[in-house]
């Protein structure tokens, strides 16, 4: 049974200058005089979708998405070979969430994100918790380079063909090197071609990860349209590359700074892509938190992982 909330609109929506000659599409959902919330898409660089408006209630919620840096309506758009990556960074969208805060005129707001969304909402509730009033994650990851590691090279012990191709697309690397690094280098080579061939290589791996959850039904990272693919490979690799931007296990280190803010963890035992020993070491370090394991889903997520989601907004929705 679905039960997530009707589809819905939004009833205002704008670009927002950041700086540094970027503009941040956001919009705003729901009721406006409800409970903010803000969504964190994941990615890095996948831009924010609309099915995940159907998670929160539009009669109590006033729901904000936007699209990060580089990607979806936000300009310049990464799909460019001509947008420069050096003002994208995760500290660049920290300052971007608390500037699209102050423009929306919303004292503290509920955080909603999973996957890459959950590392920068972590990165941003740290800098700003009194702006923060609680959180729900579905998919939990730190960015840790260790996590960087096992997602690009660990994880193919399960699957050495589709890595053994990976590697491949990176000519030149050795297989103890540093695959990430190599194709952000391939994403910024003046030849379209270059960059196409190690998209689709990247995205092809991206899908034989979560090819499990999938069946092989659908590619949810191939099968992006050119231009969506193409930036969320490129800002990927430049985060991942750069070990986005936060020092070794900085996020787990200061959860202390989360004392005070209910969150609810859920995460999927089977998520080959990000272990779950990452949502359990945070938690033990939040006691504020719950943690949730969803014992048939993956990274993308089940029926039941979006009940525990849906169920978790709910509740923050009627005051915790």
């Amino acid at each position: 049974m679905d039960e997530r909330y009707p589809p819905i609109e939004p009833y205002e929506h704008g670009m927002l200058d950041v700086g540094d000659g970027n503009a941040v599409y956001w919009e705003a959902c729901g009721n406006p005089h409800g409970t903010p919330a803000l969504v964190v898409h994941g990615g890095p660089g996948s831009g924010c979708g609309t099915e995940v408006r159907r998670f929160f209630d539009p009669d109590r919620y006033r729901v904000i998405l936007f699209d990060q840096r580089g990607c979806g309506r936000s300009t310049p758009h990464a799909s460019d070979p001509a947008t420069p990556m050096r003002h994208n960074t995760t500290h660049h969208l920290v300052a971007d969430m608390e500037r699209l805060r102050e423009h929306l005129g919303v004292d503290r707001w509920l955080l909603h994100g999973g996957s890459w969304g959950s590392t920068l909402i972590l990165a941003y509730a740290e800098r700003h918790p009194d702006r923060v009033s609680a959180i729900v994650i579905a998919a939990v990851t730190m960015s840790r380079r260790v996590e960087i590691d096992w997602l690009y090279r660990g994880v193919g012990r399960f699957f050495p063909e589709q890595w053994d191709r990976f590697l491949a697309g990176a000519p030149g690397t050795p297989r103890d090197g540093d695959v990430v690094a190599a194709y952000a280098r391939l994403l910024e080579d003046p030849d379209p071609a270059v960059r196409e061939r190690a998209t689709i290589d990247w995205c092809a791996w991206e899908d034989a990860v979560v090819s499990a959850e999938t069946k092989g039904a659908h590619n949810p990272y191939g099968d992006r349209p050119s231009a969506a693919r193409t930036a969320m490979v490129r800002i990927c690799s430049w985060y991942f590359s750069h070990g986005v931007w936060l020092e070794e296990g900085e996020l787990l280190r200061d959860a202390h700074r989360l004392a005070g803010i209910p969150g609810v963890l859920i995460h999927g035992r089977l998520d080959l892509g990000g272990g779950l020993v990452t949502a359990w070491e945070l938690h033990q370090a939040w006691p504020d938190s719950e943690l949730i394991v969803v014992e048939e889903a993956g990274h993308l997520g089940t029926a039941e992982t979006r009940h525990h989601v849906v169920r978790a907004l709910d509740r923050f929705a009627a005051g915790g």
